[in-house]
């Protein structure tokens, strides 16, 4: 009798997987809270573990970003690595999370043409348990891809000054704002139903605001009117939060409030047309 291959061991199809956590939901309690507690448990794991598989190794970016350009620029803009990577560090965390939040949407429109969301809609689930579990699962991975950088710079000799507060702080804010993100994504999911073409269009939006930013340079090196760009940028908004939160510069006022500005303008645009578009798919 022939023995199964560990690799055919862990293909378990998606279907089986959802079937096995539906299960799992059926033992909860019959409270209505508890129940939907139920359900996005259940839909957040499930498309944590699918997003986990489709977007294989790629969360290592942020960390590879934040080493590569502190050896490549660090001396040639900062004059030393010390400083610039004070600089570079903040700006890497936000860059780096903001990379991650288009796959949520991939995953959702995945989910679309694969059966996924149809096998939900005939089970007895609640309604937002598809999204809003998708909400959460994409919080963990937010989560992630800031501990790899946070982790990354403090080997390579980044020292917060604002220690543990202020590093929770800015790791906080930038979560927020990328949620908001996760609502775009979403949106944008529930129209085109294509991954490849939610990955595209991620690109193509979060590429020039974010390199066109003061993540890597001082705007004062730039032209003016690149200047007038970054300055009105919400990723420079966000870097220069995060960077007087993480290393207690002072100002972080100004910066933050355009932050949290930004994110509940992005979130009240694109929360309610998601939900609109989802309950029409329902």
């Amino acid at each position: 009798m022939s023995t199964p291959t560990p690799t055919a061991s862990r293909a378990v199809p998606e279907a089986q997987l959802l079937d096995g956590l539906l299960a799992a939901r059926r033992a909860a309690p019959p409270c209505r809270s508890a129940r939907r507690l139920g359900d996005l448990r259940v839909a957040g794991h499930a498309q944590d573990q699918a997003r986990t598989q489709a977007a294989h190794g790629r969360d290592r970016h942020p960390g590879h970003s934040t080493v590569l350009f502190t050896y490549i620029f660090g001396g040639a803009i900062g004059g030393t690595l010390g400083p610039y990577l004070t600089s570079l560090l903040p700006g890497t965390l936000v860059m780096g999370v903001t990379a991650v939040t288009m796959y949520g949407g991939a995953r959702l429109a995945k989910d679309m043409t694969t059966g996924v969301f149809d096998r939900f809609r005939a089970m007895s689930i609640w309604r937002g348990a598809l999204v809003l579990g998708g909400l959460l699962s994409d919080a963990g991975r937010y989560l992630l891809a800031a501990a790899i950088v946070l982790s990354l710079g403090v080997i390579i000799g980044y020292r917060p000054g604002g220690g543990a507060p202020g590093v929770i702080a800015a790791v906080a804010l930038v979560i927020a704002f990328e949620l908001s993100l996760s609502w775009l994504w979403a949106a944008t999911a529930l129209l085109v139903r294509d991954p490849a073409t939610v990955m595209s269009l991620g690109l193509a939006v979060l590429l020039p605001p974010t390199f066109a930013s003061n993540i890597f340079v001082q705007p004062r090196i730039m032209p003016g009117w690149l200047q007038a760009f970054v300055k009105v940028n919400p990723i420079s908004h966000l870097a220069d939060a995060a960077r007087d939160l993480m290393n207690n510069t002072g100002g972080a006022d100004g910066p933050v409030a355009w932050s949290l500005i930004a994110s509940a303008a992005i979130t009240l645009v694109f929360a309610p047309l998601t939900l609109h578009l989802y309950s029409n798919q329902w």
